[in-house]
């Protein structure tokens, strides 16, 4: 327990915002539904952006830049799209502010109104296609594997750190194919990247599927999802990977002339995560203690604390402990010594604690003396005392056993509050706890809303290999070729 933590047994939306502050993860902007994201946070955002990236390079995919502006003409050209967005979308209207006459103020010169509005980048389908346009004639020209690191703007009225916030930023992958089964190929393997990321690196466990055709991405023909639960039962959305067939070269006129020297329309498809995924982090693993980070995300992964009374102490204690230190960085781990002198040992014990610090090792002069170390694990509290002589080895046994432990704490959590329901009223209560539950629906949009509007549950993803068996529909008694996964979520 920590004072400065709301319990989340006692509101869990405040434990979550309490987390993020105390933990310097990030704060509201003075723009309404914006967020600033401190240097803890945003360390760990590179982390994240790092790791992705990587696995994007590793399967061909390169790095490119696109406007943050967007003619609003183009989101016309998608007729699927601009109804998805345009509740949503930031408009530029004109250039340039001039002094107010009247005040010390400025105010919009009516003069400078743009002859074409502008979209402040709500995602980059629309801008992308125009330019692929340009880059892709050929079969040889295929397949353009492009990605983007990028901020994006969707006005939201209801507004939550890392969550759901008007600017926030993402990685967003744009891909052209000569065929069909290429792009859906491809979707996929965006699908299992993600995932993997999810649960090796965040300790994540999550479900793959696919959207119902009302959750479906605006102007796809086919939305993959992961889904991951979190500690109050509620279903969040990790990671989305999108086939858009063809719809968007159609719109752009992008062709390329195949093999045969005939014209043929491209291919394609979009994915992306954002910040979101330091919101799932937060949510599955921390505690009412503060932050809990898996070690492969970690900022720092090792807080070293010295512990001495006197100046002849502190000075042997900080010899060692910086000798400590330049091992474990020969060794690329993230380490921090904490030598500051104007806060006590338990001061430090609490602070680090609350940043969600994997590992603790603490050395006093009775460390010294007996050429021993305190290990204390930030996920279980557990505290051994270790010999010195094989350091690097136990810190980088403790950090493997935290990461795993991570992974099977949040999947055993999520297998006890997962059901397979067949009757409406156990529905309601499961739903009611904060569960997921696999259950038959009738495959119609309208059972789909109703049980949105009476349960506040949507369905979260069907089975990409969904185990077939004859049922009823949860809510019509209608048959039902499979379940699929419903939740309240984020």
């Amino acid at each position: 327990m920590n004072k400065f933590i709301t319990p989340r047994n006692v509101d869990y939306s405040q434990w979550y915002l309490d987390i993020i502050e105390h933990a310097q993860l990030a704060e509201n902007s003075v723009v309404r539904g914006c967020m600033v994201i401190k240097p803890y946070g945003f360390a760990l955002w590179e982390n994240i952006q790092a790791t992705l990236d990587k696995m994007f390079k590793d399967t061909g995919h390169i790095n490119a830049y696109f406007p943050l502006f967007i003619p609003k003409s183009f989101f016309s050209k998608e007729a699927e799209h601009v109804e998805g967005f345009a509740s949503e979308c930031a408009i530029v209207t004109h250039y340039r502010l001039k002094k107010d006459p009247n005040s010390k103020g400025l105010i919009i010169d009516d003069t400078a109104k743009l002859e074409e509005e502008l979209v402040v980048r709500p995602t980059s389908e629309t801008i992308i296609w125009s330019t692929y346009r340009n880059w892709i004639q050929s079969y040889r020209d295929l397949p353009l594997l492009i990605n983007q690191w990028a901020n994006v703007v969707r006005w939201e009225m209801r507004t939550r750190l890392f969550l759901r916030t008007t600017e926030f930023l993402w990685q967003e992958g744009h891909t052209a194919h000569a065929t069909k089964e290429e792009a859906m190929e491809e979707a996929r393997l965006m699908l299992n990247i993600y995932a993997s990321f999810a649960e090796q690196y965040m300790a994540i466990p999550v479900i793959k599927g696919v959207k119902t055709a009302n959750e479906r991405f605006a102007g796809a023909e086919d939305t993959y999802c992961i889904e991951a639960m979190m500690q109050d039962g509620k279903a969040l959305q990790a990671g989305t990977s999108h086939f858009l067939g063809q719809n968007f070269a159609k719109a752009f006129d992008v062709k390329f002339l195949d093999r045969n020297n005939e014209l043929q329309y491209v291919w394609a498809t979009s994915w992306g995560v954002s910040t979101r995924l330091i919101g799932a982090i937060i949510m599955t693993h921390s505690d009412d203690k503060g932050l809990v980070l898996p070690p492969k995300l970690a900022p720092t992964q090792v807080i070293l604390i010295p512990i001495f009374r006197t100046e002849e102490e502190k000075s042997k204690v900080l010899e060692k402990l910086n000798n400590i230190k330049n091992q474990l960085i020969e060794n690329n781990i993230k380490v921090k010594l904490d030598d500051r002198d104007e806060f006590s040992p338990g001061w430090k014990f609490t602070e680090w604690e609350m940043h969600g610090v994997p590992l603790r090792l603490a050395i006093g002069p009775r460390d010294i003396d007996n050429n021993t170390v305190e290990f204390a694990r930030r996920d279980t509290g557990e505290k051994h005392i270790l010999p010195q002589d094989n350091i690097i080895e136990n810190v980088k046994n403790y950090l493997e056993n935290i990461q795993k432990s991570l992974f099977e704490k949040a999947l055993d959590f999520r297998d006890a509050h997962t059901y397979i329901i067949d009757t409406w009223d156990e529905f309601i209560e499961k739903i009611e706890q904060g569960n997921f539950i696999w259950a038959h629906w009738d495959g119609t949009t309208e059972t789909e809303l109703k049980i949105k509007e009476l349960t506040k549950a949507t369905i979260r993803l069907i089975p990409l290999s969904p185990n077939l068996e004859n049922g009823s529909c949860i809510l019509t008694g209608k048959p039902s070729k499979y379940r699929v996964l419903f939740a309240r979520a984020y």
